[in-house]
């Protein structure tokens, strides 16, 4: 039964109560549309479990009901994180319903949350980005890419159409800054500081951060406000950054085609804009990068979403190890 059908269905009290949280959740605590969304999906789901256990109403919920949704997903085949997500939907919904007197207890409060495995990030080696991002084979020899790519240049605001010029200064932006493709589409043109290089992002939670970017990011972004975007604008788009083909605000769903098809481009295997914010995070730790300092230009609240790229690191040097050393 799909979600919609689900909150149909549920008493008066319960279905008021999903939508009472729903705009606590977007009105109060700021949380973006997805987590909005995704929590929702997960209470309805609590409750349709709840009332079919004979619960009808909030003061009905306890641990023993959330542990067995719980395990009935489970038992469906889901995924720790989906499980981690749902325990964590769980626990705001009854901390916000006791805290609005709706509820006597808070059952959340007892429930621990599956541990989510986490896998290491697919990332790019270096060379591979920069194929990507400069829309080469990543075969091609250095010297022939190089003169391929000062053509581009010279053609580009005469020849290349503003959804090409477009697409470069996406990718190269989005290695470049390392933040979400949800970022990306909301920035504005507001948001460039063209001499000091920085863009303000406006991240999870609405808390704002100023990203740098290098010259090659410059170049394409330039190349894009002087020669892409003029023929794309419309009177719905002065403050967007990156414009759709029919002139609205760029969507991520196209910025998703745009790297997939920059990947298959260059020969690589699929990737999302997320693999590019993953293979800059690790590159900039490659690098030398300080943790807390790629923590703040990425926007993650914890340190801990930061330490999975010194993993990658580290399993990308474990990998060169044993391929090198001759007593590997």
């Amino acid at each position: 039964m799909r979600t919609r059908q689900m909150h149909e269905a549920l008493p008066p009290a319960l279905r008021q109560a999903v939508d009472d949280f729903g705009h606590h959740l977007a009105g109060v605590e700021n949380r973006s549309e997805h987590t909005v969304r995704a929590y929702l999906g997960d209470v309805v789901s609590l409750l349709d479990h709840a009332v079919r256990e004979g619960r009808t109403g909030l003061a009905d919920l306890d641990i023993t009901v959330l542990r067995g949704w719980l395990a009935a997903r489970m038992s469906e085949g889901a995924a720790r994180t989906s499980q981690a997500r749902r325990a964590a939907a769980a626990r705001a919904f009854t901390g916000w319903a006791h805290r609005m007197g709706r509820a006597p207890e808070n059952p959340g409060a007892q429930l621990a949350s599956p541990r989510a495995h986490r896998d290491l990030p697919t990332v790019l080696r270096a060379d591979q980005a920069e194929a990507l991002v400069t829309q080469r084979r990543a075969a091609e020899p250095e010297q022939q890419a190089a003169e391929k790519a000062e053509k581009d240049q010279h053609a580009a605001e005469g020849q290349r159409t503003p959804e090409a010029i477009r697409d470069r200064a996406v990718l190269e932006m989005l290695y470049a800054t390392g933040i979400r493709v949800s970022e990306l589409c909301g920035l504005n043109r507001a948001d460039v500081d063209h001499g000091r290089q920085v863009v303000r992002v406006l991240g999870k939670g609405a808390k704002e951060r100023a990203v740098p970017y290098g010259h090659p990011a410059r170049d394409a972004l330039g190349l894009w406000l002087r020669a892409g975007r003029p023929e794309l604008a419309n009177r719905q788009s002065r403050d967007a950054l990156f414009l759709g083909a029919k002139g609205g605000r760029l969507q991520p769903t196209v910025v998703r085609r745009i790297v997939a098809a920059a990947a298959r481009a260059a020969g690589l295997p699929h990737l999302s804009p997320h693999g590019l914010r993953h293979s800059a995070a690790t590159h900039l730790l490659d690098g030398g990068a300080d943790l807390r300092a790629v923590q703040e230009l990425l926007g993650h609240s914890s340190l801990s979403s930061t330490q999975i790229y010194t993993h990658v690191s580290t399993e990308r040097l474990r990998a060169a190890f044993k391929q090198a050393h001759p007593r590997a």
